[in-house]
């Protein structure tokens, strides 16, 4: 069944994308663009999982509701006739170990934050919206770590985690649920939707200003910079060789340029530095002129989204 909710990288990860390869990050905000990075490839990875599944269910990935009482957030909810299942979704690699309700690398004292109180606080936060909503379903969350290169020893049996060599089996178990979903179903998936935020209230960001950040064009397929260009007619990453047109490259530019400078005045001059100079005014006008809305005329002109 097709996803009903797309996954969206977050705003924090594509701001933290765009200054790693634009300056110098310090190693605790650096530890934090990896751990967003990580967690979200893990999401995708679960992703790819639950979009092969052809039962009737809602599949509602990546949502961040304001409750009255604190922010819940749900990695993936799967909604079926007779139950909720909300996914904590782990991304950690290596060899760890379960001890004493708590969860520690396998030489090593010091636990890290553990999922499971994580995955009680978003079930109990859920169960108080759902009722809220008008909604009484049985919740059934799990902790799933999907990472092939990781291993829990001591693992608990009476404890709702999944571990990597379990997904197959929780996809099957998914596939063969009996689930008939009817339009109060198709209403709690809406309304949930409708109370996602986009930007998470826990996001923060390293400080920056535009002279201090690194100019050139930011290549999409490996995140690195492109500081310069032997073709006119097309963008060429010198890192990995992903090609792109000018038109895409440029549009792209300045969606990041808007990301990270929200109240900028987009103007060609502007753009063209941020692009770092490379190819030319006249090929970036162009572009503007096509997808944007132009307001007043030549120095004083800017472009405005359409």
């Amino acid at each position: 069944m097709p996803t009903y909710k797309q996954r969206t990288k977050s705003k924090e990860l594509r701001v933290f994308r765009s200054l790693n390869a634009r300056m110098e990050l310090s190693s605790e905000d650096k530890k934090r663009y990896l751990y967003l990075e990580k967690g979200y490839q893990g999401e995708v990875l679960f992703d790819q999982l639950t979009s092969k599944l052809t039962n009737d269910l809602y599949i509602l990935n990546d949502l961040c509701i304001e409750t009255s009482s604190s922010t819940l957030q749900i990695d993936t909810l799967i909604i079926a006739q007779h139950t909720v299942f909300p996914y904590e979704i782990k991304n950690q690699e290596g060899d760890y170990r379960y001890e004493s309700g708590n969860f520690y690398p396998k030489l090593s004292k010091d636990e890290i934050k553990n999922p499971l109180h994580q995955l009680n606080r978003s079930k109990s936060l859920l169960r108080i919206l759902l009722k809220d909503l008008g909604f009484v379903l049985p919740i059934e969350g799990n902790v799933t770590f999907v990472n092939p290169n990781f291993t829990l020893y001591q693992a608990p049996l009476n404890e709702p985690i999944i571990l990597p060599t379990q997904l197959n089996s929780l996809m099957k178990k998914l596939n063969e649920l009996p689930s008939k979903l009817t339009n109060r179903h198709k209403l709690l998936a809406d309304q949930l939707i409708s109370l996602h935020q986009t930007d998470s209230p826990h996001s923060r960001f390293p400080p920056y200003s535009f002279d201090k950040l690194q100019k050139g064009y930011f290549c999409e397929k490996c995140d690195s910079l492109i500081l310069s260009v032997d073709d006119p007619r097309k963008i060429v990453c010198n890192t990995c060789g992903h090609e792109e047109t000018v038109e895409s490259a440029v549009l792209r530019s300045v969606e990041e340029l808007v990301l990270l400078f929200p109240g900028i005045k987009i103007t060609t001059n502007v753009v063209f530095e941020w692009c770092g100079g490379i190819g030319s005014k006249k090929a970036i006008r162009r572009v503007l002129l096509l997808n944007y809305r132009s307001i007043g005329f030549n120095k004083h002109r800017y472009f405005e989204k359409i």
